[in-house]
Parts: structure tokens; sequence; C-alpha cells
């Protein structure tokens, strides 16, 4: 009897601090009275909570998906290796010409171009042994040139280069330079790489099949006041792989969660059917997967979502990326987007009311999700203050825990469907121990992405291997330079 009093009196403590009595009331009807008003709006709280639990369950996958994605990725890895079924493989598996690691040897100057976004970095990158001193500007690429012509842009790239090797005074000397172009190509040696097709937004005309590398010399030569010696075209990915290898020698693997998302890897070359060089040692080569193309061909049906549809069926390349899209930073708060409407349309959220802002397209930025999911349990003041940018104000906490469970149910999803991939590679090669090298601003901002992918990696991870997760300094930009750098050691 004792604790039954107990219980009524602090659940009528509750009541009185949670705002249903405006007043202490010692007048034991009224407080029962707001006890059950209060049972009443938590068990609706609960039913909500429940409805969009199941709403939200075609996000979630089990282990068995996970370990089913490993064997579907690693059938599609096969098939883009072998010269055969390479045309049908929705994972191209391209071999970089990449087969030399840095030894720690490399020194002098290099030059970097860093292209994969909406932004680029040029570099001027000094190494000494162990030491690497940089320098860099990042410069735009306004929307009318992502939209426009190949020379149009390339142009543009070339005039941002001159303007930089003026500003660091180094016009009057030669220098290495190391491409890096973070989108999907055929690598047909060192210095040639033919774009496949355009990601991320650009729809540059007279570009796709076109070996990248001619158009900036091209656009360089059409200038005439700037003399650089391109020696190598990487994928970010195998930039961020570069970066990390040149401290750590065990580091196979290179990934990257950003605003897109591919991989590469060291393989044999008697496993690259596509390999058209000598065999000599080292016998390796890094493969750049161009794993975002990964179910272009139907294999993911099984997990793609109607949020995904509807995603896909609005972007610039519909029908192509469906693993990019729904890991990577370009889609991911569209995809939170897309199931919140679909929560508010269903009377679920916000009383069936949402705003202007969180109806339009886009509107919805991938940092909101990291920032709402870095509230401490029970606090939502990033949650609020996402909620108020979006127009949507006197939200309750309830109402914040749903928007956070959205956002963790994606980005979760995310985690999931990279650490897959990434399992299957590190059983693939099967080395004992490995150093994934990752970048990218999903892997950096998310509060708990690398913690997701550790977890999930070790469940599908064959059990006599291991593996670590390394963030990789300036990957895209220094793995560029060492790559330069090395085919520069090779050459003499």
């Amino acid at each position: 009897m004792g604790a039954t009093l107990t219980v009524f009196y602090i659940i009528k403590h509750l009541i009185i601090m949670g705002g249903l009595c405006s007043k202490y009331c010692c007048d034991t009807k009224k407080t029962q009275t707001c006890y059950k008003k209060l049972k009443k709006v938590a068990a609706k709280a609960r039913a909500t909570k429940t409805k969009i639990e199941d709403i939200c369950k075609c996000l979630l996958l089990s282990e068995e998906n996970c370990k089913e994605l490993c064997r579907l990725l690693l059938n599609e890895l096969n098939r883009g290796l072998n010269k055969q079924t390479h045309p049908q493989s929705s994972v191209k598996c391209f071999p970089t010409y990449v087969r030399e690691l840095p030894d720690g040897t490399e020194n002098g100057k290099f030059l970097a171009l860093d292209l994969g976004g909406t932004n680029f970095r040029v570099l001027l990158i000094e190494l000494t042994g162990s030491d690497c001193e940089m320098k860099n500007r990042i410069y735009s690429i306004p929307q009318k040139i992502m939209l426009g012509s190949g020379e149009q842009l390339f142009d543009h790239i070339a005039e941002c280069l001159a303007a930089f090797t003026v500003e660091h005074k180094i016009t009057d000397i030669t220098l290495p330079l190391g491409f890096t172009f973070s989108f999907p190509c055929s690598q047909q040696g060192l210095t040639k790489a033919r774009l496949t097709t355009w990601t991320k937004g650009f729809k540059c005309a007279g570009v796709e099949g076109e070996d990248v590398v001619r158009l900036l010399r091209d656009s360089i030569a059409r200038r005439g006041d700037v003399d650089i010696d391109v020696c190598a075209v990487v994928n970010d990915t195998t930039g961020t792989l570069m970066s990390c290898a040149w401290k750590n020698k065990n580091c196979y693997v290179g990934l990257i969660v950003g605003t897109g998302s591919n991989a590469c890897y060291m393989e044999q070359l008697e496993n690259v059917g596509l390999w058209d060089e000598d065999f000599n040692e080292p016998s390796q080569v890094i493969v750049n997967t161009e794993w975002g193309a990964f179910g272009d061909n139907g294999v993911l049906e099984h997990i793609r979502t109607k949020y995904d549809r509807n995603i896909d069926e609005a972007s610039i390349n519909p029908g192509r990326q469906y693993y990019e899209k729904m890991i990577s930073g370009m889609y991911m708060g569209e995809i939170v987007r897309q199931v919140l409407i679909d929560l508010v349309a269903k009377g679920l959220l916000f009383n069936g009311e949402g705003s202007d802002i969180l109806n339009e397209k886009g509107q919805f930025f991938t940092k909101y999700v990291s920032e709402i999911e870095s509230d401490k349990e029970g606090d939502y003041t990033n949650c609020r203050q996402v909620l108020e940018e979006l127009g949507i104000d006197n939200v309750t906490d309830a109402e914040c825990n749903n928007v956070r469970y959205v956002c963790e149910c994606v980005s979760r999803r995310a985690a999931d469907l990279t650490s897959s991939g990434v399992a299957c590679l590190l059983n693939k090669i099967g080395k004992k121990h490995v150093t994934v090298a990752v970048d990218g601003s999903v892997y950096r901002y998310h509060p708990f992405f690398h913690d997701l992918m550790t977890e999930r990696i070790k469940n599908l991870l064959n059990p006599e291997l291991e593996f670590n997760l390394i963030l990789s300094q300036d990957g895209s930009g220094r793995g560029a330079a060492l790559v330069a750098a090395v085919a520069c050691r090779l050459r003499s």
C-alpha cells in the first residue's frame, strides 16, 4: 500500500510539473482527473510513436539484410573485374594504374587539383621525408558552369590554376600535378581517364566519354601562361587511400562517405580482367569500384523504399547511382524530409501541419541530421533550432523525439549500407589486418557514423580478420599529390 501511495504522489508531482495542473492541488479528485489526462496524452504519444516506427521499418536493415548485401556486392565486384561480364555489372571495378604505395622517400614540391563537387581545391604540397607542408585555396564552380559545356568547366579550372601559381610565385617552374577527379571514370592509364557519367549535380556537355586529362591540358594550353605537368589522375577514393598509406603501410581500402559515396581497394593483378599492362612486381593495382551504381541493375529493389524512388525520380540522373542515393550526403537530408512530410500528411507529426519550407525539395539539409543527432538524450536544443529554420515552431519534446528517430533511421541505414560494402571488401582482400582510410563530410561530421560502422563491420567480418577505420586527412588533395610524387619517384 505504501509503495502504491508513493507512486501516486510521484505521478501527482509530475502532473503538476508537466503543467496539467495550474497550481499545486491537494484535491485528490482533481489530481486523479489530471492523472487520467496525462495517461491519455502518454497513450496517444505511444500510439503515435508506434505508427511512426511501423512506417520507418522499411529503413531498418537486419544483420541478415547486411550479409545478403555483402553477397550481392561480391557478385557484382567479381562481374566487374571479369572482362566478359564487366559490361553487365553495376559495379565497374576500374583499375586505377596505381600499383605502388608511398614508401616515405618522396620529396619535392607538387601541385594537386581536387575536383569532386560544387567547389574544388588547388594545393601546393611540399614533401620532405615524413613531413608534409600544404597550402591550398578553394574555388567555387557556379551553377551555370556545372550545367554548361565541358570547355567552360575546364577553362574555369585552368583560370583558377593560373591565379594560384601567381599567388604562390611558382609561375617560373614546372611542377608535377596530381588530378583528383571524383566522378565515375574508365581509366586507361595513369594520365588517361574517360568520364563514364556525371554525378553530384554536374551535367557539363561534351565530357562524358572523353579523356578528362586531355580536356584539362587543352584548357591549360589555350591560356599559354601556365606550365604544369599533369602526371596522374585519380579518384578521390584512391587519393584517400594513398594519403593514409603514407603513414599506415597496411592501408588497402579507401572510402568516401560525403556528397557521394565510393570505395577503392588493392587487388591482385591476376583478378583484374581489364588489366592491359605488365604483370611485373608489384603484382597489384588499386581498383576503383564505383560502387555508387551498385543496384542500378535491380539487385537492391528489395531494400529500396518509396522515399528512395521519389528521390531518384526527381534527380538529374534517374535510374543511376541507387546505392549512393541511399548513403551519401547529397541525398540523406532529402530522404529525411520525404519521411517527415509523409508523417505530416498522415497526421502523425506537427498536428498534420508542416511548413512551406519543409515542403520544398532540398530544404532539409544533411547537416541537420548530424546537428539533431548531436543533441544529448532528452535535450532537443538543436532539433528545435532546425525546425525553427524550417518554419515550424512550438513543437513538443515528443515531436522532437520523433524527428530525431527519423534521422536516426536514415543515418543508421546509410552506415549499415556502407559497412556492408566495406566488410565485403575486407573479406575479399583477406589480409589479417587492414586499415580503411575514410573521408567525406557524412563520416567526418555525423556524431555516430564511425561507431555505427565499426559495430556493423565487426558482425559481418570473417572472424580471423581485423580492421580499423581512420579519418584520412586531406585525402583527396594530399593523396593526389602523393600519387604524382610516387610517379615521379618511379620515373627517376
